[in-house]
């Protein structure tokens, strides 16, 4: 590859394109709401939001330097990290509390990626994150389902028409911004009725000797937080 190819593909993924009409931007925000809303489309499109709270999860303990043993994702749509290190302190704090803040949070970056037009950027990055992923991931299901995603977002980042990468784009990302907000409702739900004692709002309950609903109040204020924030990014507003 001579440096005018290098030259075109740095321009290809880090320069601008247009954003899409702000009525198909709520298209899209429609159909990532579809995916998330109805029970028996969830049940598919959940084990998105699990990969990215696992790799919340996995990428957290990296940074705070723990070590990663594996990744693993299950067809019920729940998910396993394991990591190594000690069993308390803010390492371990802050990779329990990547879990279900990280689809948000992720969205809300996607959001001011796709706000500045940066959106083959966004499908790189991500694209880049699955790989990563990958290598870390510790079963057949896991590995089947992020690499399906991954291959997703690298055709379209490579093949796809620029106005096909806008509106998977903004998908993609409405998807994270909605479908982060789901999750925590759900194990409100399930703690309420006795179930999940072993919850990731539980753990760091125990870690830090604060009550598991602050806990679950932290998550539900970063998911509907990044939701408008992401949102307003989205549209324009």
């Amino acid at each position: 590859m001579d440096s005018t190819d290098l030259g075109d593909l740095w321009d290809r993924i880090f320069g601008t394109q247009p954003a899409p009409e702000q009525w198909l931007v709520v298209v899209t925000a429609t159909v990532a709401l579809i995916a998330v809303v109805p029970n028996v489309l969830w049940r598919v499109s959940r084990n998105t939001i699990t990969i990215a709270h696992e790799g919340g999860h996995g990428l957290v303990a990296l940074v705070t330097g723990r070590k990663l043993q594996g990744i693993r994702l299950h067809s019920d749509t729940s998910g396993l990290t394991v990591s190594r290190g000690r069993p308390t302190g803010i390492g371990m704090i802050l990779t329990a509390a990547a879990g279900y803040t990280a689809p948000p949070l992720l969205g809300l970056g996607g959001a001011w990626l796709l706000s500045s037009g940066r959106i083959t950027l966004l499908l790189w990055v991500a694209t880049v994150l699955l790989a990563v992923m990958l290598v870390m991931i510790r079963n057949v299901y896991g590995a089947l389902t992020v690499i399906f995603t991954g291959s997703a977002f690298l055709l379209v980042s490579w093949l796809a028409s620029p106005d096909v990468q806008s509106l998977f784009a903004y998908t993609a990302v409405w998807f994270l911004l909605l479908g982060g907000v789901r999750p925590a409702f759900e194990l409100q739900s399930k703690r309420r009725h006795g179930g999940a004692p072993d919850s990731d709002a539980d753990q760091l309950s125990r870690l830090t000797d604060v009550p598991a609903v602050l806990w679950l109040f932290l998550f539900h204020a970063v998911s509907l937080c990044s939701l408008i924030g992401g949102g307003r990014w989205l549209l324009g507003l």
